[in-house]
């Protein structure tokens, strides 16, 4: 295994998506979700099939890549829908535990690497693992508003869903790399088809009189390119890593989206952020290292 050939696209993908997220809270924060959707399937599918048209690839319809194909529709059809139930959690949960509970979202992806895919990491790794999600799990707090009451429970079984859905995502994408015609080029096209299919639709459905002004689009096409450059970035390093270290680091991305924060909207670190930002920086130097 190449450490540095999914190495380097997961730290890729780890600062595109950090600065992504800190561009969308700056300019475009008050975006409803089904706009978010439709903005980041449209980035999506300019970055993705970007990628697909330059650079070489195997015949996308080959017979003997058809289950290459399936899986490949079938893990970016999961991730969209669990963007879809993680909205849907927001909108019916408090965002201070909904936002805390998908940055765990490593975790499953972890246990399902190692049950379906047989990935066995070494004890040092999986201590890294466990501190880089610690790590972002206390980026994510936030203290609960007492003026955001909510009823109901319904955003409890959304919120783990999409947890289950995301881990589950990986490891199709991770599995169907081993199949006949794999290819990271046509697995980006594949993403492309999988996000209009569930995100593209959702956005479509929730947000039909929406206000998609020029001055709208133009706001959130950078920070949604980089973020899709982030889903790119995955998707390279799944095809030559386990997602056993892949998801974990990129999903640190909050450290540099607060690192962000912090210098360009001038938002204060906390003492809990600092730890935190520790906890992960000592996770990401143990989980992909190789010694003994």
């Amino acid at each position: 295994m190449n450490l540095l050939a999914w190495l380097a696209p997961t730290l890729m993908t780890l600062f595109l998506y950090g600065i992504g997220q800190g561009l969308v809270k700056k300019n475009i924060g008050d975006v409803p979700p089904a706009r978010f959707c439709l903005y980041y399937v449209v980035a999506k599918a300019i970055v993705n099939l970007g990628f697909f048209f330059t650079q070489d690839h195997p015949p996308l319809l080959a017979p003997d890549a058809r289950e290459f194909m399936l899986w490949g529709l079938l893990a970016y059809s999961l991730e969209g829908l669990g963007w879809i139930l993680y909205f849907e959690s927001i909108v019916a949960g408090p965002i201070t535990i909904v936002g805390t509970l998908s940055a765990a979202y490593s975790a499953p992806t972890v246990l399902f690497g190692f049950v379906f895919l047989g990935e066995v990491l070494r004890s040092f790794q999986y201590l890294g693992v466990a501190l880089v999600i610690l790590g972002c799990v206390g980026l994510s707090y936030s203290p609960a508003d007492a003026t955001n009451q909510v009823k109901g429970k319904r955003w409890i079984p959304l919120a783990v869903g999409a947890l289950l859905v995301w881990g589950l995502s990986q490891t199709a994408s991770k599995y169907a790399y081993g199949l006949a015609g794999a290819s990271e080029v046509n697995m980006a096209f594949f993403g492309t088809i999988g996000g209009f299919l569930t995100l593209g639709l959702y956005g479509f459905l929730r947000d039909k009189g929406g206000d998609h002004t020029l001055a709208n689009w133009g706001r959130s096409f950078l920070p949604m390119a980089m973020m899709a450059g982030g889903d790119l970035g995955v998707i390279i390093a799944n095809r030559y890593g386990p997602i056993s270290l892949i998801t974990p680091i990129s999903s640190a991305y909050p450290v540099v989206t607060i690192i962000f924060a912090s210098y360009v909207l001038r938002e204060k670190i906390t003492k809990l952020q600092y730890a935190a930002i520790a906890l992960v920086m000592i996770g990401m130097f143990l989980a992909p290292r190789t010694g003994g």
